[in-house]
């Protein structure tokens, strides 16, 4: 059965169930070692600032090619994605890089700026980075939020995109931000959710106005409730938009998903909570370069699978084997 026709096993009915069950009660591997710990590095921004990228520590092959994986919305390598995609590249031999956006490491950044959706400098800033250490190709993944940004990125960068990766993944990524946006403030998603994501998203906000006094409204931020009043209070004008609305616009990948020009996989659960299935793209709104894998279940970066109580390792093989054939640099040996 291709991945394309992924189904959760039977005792997971439902997107909420297989999103919520992949993130707390999951295996990261189906069988064999967990990951390995992770080795940082800290990289100094060119605007005075750092960011935290975490490599896996599991033997690669000379040449080896170098996945990229961008996290979603206050995600980090501890992320189940992360680690079932670290087991998935050491079965390759593959090299993984996990960079945090900026605040998600586990220390508050310097500057007053945080991350967004459609922070494409950033992508392309590290990424660029990243090429000029690799020995071999570049590939790069994003996950929801790091999924947006990356596939934003492909669309602004076109044809200078496949210059720097050979191919990319993005995995249950809200292309339609407003979709998105208007889905999460909305019914359980509401209640679920928003909450989890509000509970680091204002302290962090909360740091950042002790950093610098009246950058933004304070008393807005603590009557925020949903992301869209957070967006429109903290994220929109500290990074150059005008409201959260003019946010979600401008920041929205789908729109430039005709422009890709380097072979991009697009997966996007049919069932899942923070995306709706009407907003998806289709092969109209998409180049040539672009696959869509639209699997009835998964839910929002889920795809458990296996006996009780399953594992998250299904998304990271499928991904990891769909990148595999643009692969172009040989392979020889083992090195740590």
């Amino acid at each position: 059965m291709s991945f394309e026709q992924f189904r959760a096993p039977w005792w997971q009915p439902g997107g909420h169930v297989q999103t919520i069950w992949a993130s707390l009660c999951a295996r990261y591997q189906a069988k064999g070692a967990l990951p390995q710990p992770w080795r940082r590095e800290r990289w100094d921004t060119p605007d005075g600032d750092f960011i935290d990228v975490d490599f896996s520590s599991h033997a690669v092959a000379a040449n080896a090619p170098t996945l990229v994986l961008f996290h979603g919305l206050e995600g980090s390598s501890s992320s189940h994605y992360a680690k079932a995609t670290a087991l998935a590249c050491a079965q390759r031999c593959w090299r993984l890089a996990v960079p945090h956006f900026r605040g998600c490491s586990g220390e508050p950044n310097r500057l007053l700026r945080a991350y967004h959706s459609g922070d494409v400098d950033e992508v392309d800033w590290i990424l660029r980075r990243l090429q000029q250490g690799a020995s071999g190709d570049l590939l790069a993944m994003g996950i929801s939020l790091g999924g947006n940004s990356l596939a934003r990125w492909a669309g602004v960068q076109q044809q200078a995109a496949a210059q720097l990766i050979q191919g990319a993944a993005v995995v249950c990524a809200p292309l339609d931000l407003v979709a998105g946006g208007i889905s999460l403030g909305r019914g359980l998603n509401r209640w679920i959710y928003t909450p989890m994501f509000m509970r680091t998203l204002v302290p962090k906000a909360l740091g950042k106005w002790q950093q610098s006094p009246g950058a933004f409204d304070k008393a807005a931020l603590l009557r925020a409730r949903t992301l869209h009043a957070f967006d429109d209070v903290f994220t929109a004008p500290v990074h150059g938009f005008k409201n959260a609305d003019d946010y979600w616009t401008r920041a929205s990948a789908k729109p430039l998903l005709k422009q890709v020009a380097v072979p991009l996989l697009l997966l996007n659960a049919l069932n899942d909570p923070f995306v709706p299935a009407h907003s998806l793209p289709t092969v109209s709104d998409v180049s040539a370069s672009v696959q869509l894998w639209q699997p009835p279940h998964g839910g929002h970066a889920g795809f458990a699978s296996g006996a009780w109580p399953a594992h998250v390792q299904a998304m990271s093989q499928a991904v990891t084997q769909w990148l595999a054939q643009w692969v172009t640099a040989p392979q020889h040996n083992k090195e740590r």
